[in-house]
C-alpha cells in the first residue's frame, strides 16, 4: 500500500493534496454487513475517497466498489472513515483506503497520471 494511504498524524478538517481528486461515482457499504451498497458520487483520490450525503461515524470500516473509467476489472477495497463534517447542505463524508491491492493502486495511479497529462497538454495548446 502506498505511502499516501497511511496515517500521518493529519488532524480532522486537515486537507492532504498529495494525488489529484476526480469525480467518480462509487458503491459504499459498512465492512462486515450484508446490506446492499448505495451509490455515491463524489471525488477519488490515490489515497481514499470522499462524498457529500448521508455518512458513517468516523472510524467506521466500509466497503468500496468502483469502476474506473476505460477499465472493465471493478476495483474492491476497504476504507476507513477518518471525518464526517456535517454542513448546511448535509454530511461531507472523507475516508481513506485501508485495504487496496496493488493492481488497484496502479490502475488508479494510471488513471490520475493519464488525467493529469490530457489536462495539461490541454492547457498548454498541444
Amino acid at each position: 500500500m502506498s505511502e499516501q494511504t497511511k496515517d500521518s498524524g493529519q488532524t480532522p478538517g486537515e486537507e492532504r493534496r498529495d494525488s489529484p481528486r476526480v469525480p467518480m461515482r462509487f458503491l459504499v457499504r459498512r465492512a462486515g454487513t450484508a446490506e446492499g451498497f448505495e451509490e455515491r458520487e463524489g471525488n477519488l483520490s490515490l489515497g481514499g475517497l470522499a462524498w457529500s450525503g448521508p455518512g458513517s461515524e468516523v472510524g467506521s470500516r466500509l466497503e468500496v466498489r468502483f469502476l474506473l473509467p476505460g477499465g472493465k476489472d471493478e476495483v474492491r477495497a476497504l476504507g476507513e472513515v477518518l471525518h464526517v463534517l456535517q454542513g448546511p447542505g448535509g454530511a461531507s463524508v472523507r475516508a481513506r483506503f485501508i485495504e487496496l491491492p496493488v493492481e488497484a493502486e496502479m490502475s488508479i495511479a494510471r488513471y490520475l497520471d493519464d488525467l493529469e497529462l490530457a489536462e495539461s497538454k490541454s492547457g498548454s495548446g498541444a
